[in-house]
């Protein structure tokens, strides 16, 4: 008996040991075996794909049911962006979307997510001092779900970052264009567009001014760093000198991965944009399906037999047994 238990007691720590081993080499590889559950994303994990050259897909997400849909794509990051205040609740810009506002749609995105890690924006004014940071931050984390908060900036909020990583919150940070920002050195006029943003990073001192304040970033602690609207060989650099990775949106291809506003990836508006690509023309099947209701419905023909429920013959007949005329 005594022996018989050595031997169980051995088996179980050479079990212990394979899977140690095996989370071991995940760590270091950023991969699982294929008999094992997908690895949930983490800042770790994102890294671990740079070093090995395999590129990160992100999109934004704002409610469950579109969560799901990035789950079941393997959609690396879901981004629940302050691009839900003009993609979703209809507000003029980004400068409008409230701490609440993330929270709310964080929370939504969270029910419909398991493995994808989920980056919150910390919206306008409220990381204007490293407190402000840390509240805020730690309310996306705590009340919406959040794996980790996303904020725009370069030098100026460095403390900002350092106060949330040493508070243990993962932090992405954003440079380029930067949407929550209405300075004039980021938007440009045209007679034909009227007023556009503006791509950075084209002259040499602005690409140099990007790498600077990348790597600051990357010193302070943060674990990825999003690149809008970067001229490609401005963020090929960033990307090449810096050991987390970066996430581009209209900043070439050499960045360590993409993101798009799914809703532009989806075709919800028919506007074309240079940085995105349309995979669907949703808004236009969307439109021909609400139409092709309200023809049927006015027609009669919805609901039809398929869609109604009804009585049992037995208790129709009873029913109308009770309700006929007393004589």
């Amino acid at each position: 008996m005594a022996l018989r238990q050595i031997k169980c007691v051995s088996s179980s720590l050479l079990v212990i040991v394979a899977v140690l081993t095996t989370c071991d080499n995940y760590l270091q590889v950023g991969t699982m075996p294929d008999s094992l559950s997908p690895p949930r994303v983490t800042p770790s994990y994102l890294c671990a794909r740079k070093a090995r050259g395999q590129k990160i897909a992100a999109l934004t997400a704002y409610d469950c049911p579109t969560a799901r849909l990035l789950e079941g794509a393997g959609i690396d990051i879901a981004l629940v962006g302050d691009s839900v205040g003009t993609n979703v609740l209809g507000y003029r810009s980004e400068q409008e979307v409230t701490v609440e506002d993330i929270v709310h749609h964080t929370r939504a995105v969270r029910r419909g997510v398991e493995r994808a890690l989920v980056l919150a924006d910390l919206p306008f004014l409220s990381y204007h001092s490293p407190e402000a940071a840390l509240l805020n931050a730690g309310r996306l984390i705590q009340e919406g779900g959040a794996d980790g908060v996303k904020l725009e900036g370069g030098a100026p909020v460095l403390p900002q970052v350092e106060a949330m990583t040493r508070a243990g919150i993962p932090v992405a940070g954003h440079l380029g264009f930067t949407p929550q920002s209405h300075g004039r050195d980021l938007y440009a006029f045209s007679e034909k567009r009227g007023t556009v943003a503006r791509v950075q990073g084209r002259s040499a001192a602005e690409a140099e001014w990007l790498l600077e304040e990348a790597r600051r970033l990357q010193e302070a602690g943060v674990f990825a760093l999003v690149l809008e609207m970067v001229a490609e060989e401005a963020a090929q650099l960033v990307s090449q000198s810096l050991e987390i990775p970066t996430i581009g949106i209209g900043a070439g291809r050499h960045c360590d991965g993409q993101v798009l506003i799914v809703h532009d990836l989806l075709g919800f508006s028919g506007v074309e944009l240079r940085l995105a690509r349309a995979y669907t023309r949703f808004g236009e099947e969307a439109a021909r399906a609400l139409a092709a209701y309200r023809h049927d419905v006015e027609q009669g023909a919805f609901p039809a037999e398929e869609n109604v429920f009804h009585m049992e013959p037995g208790e129709l007949a009873q029913l109308r047994q009770l309700l006929a005329p007393k004589s």
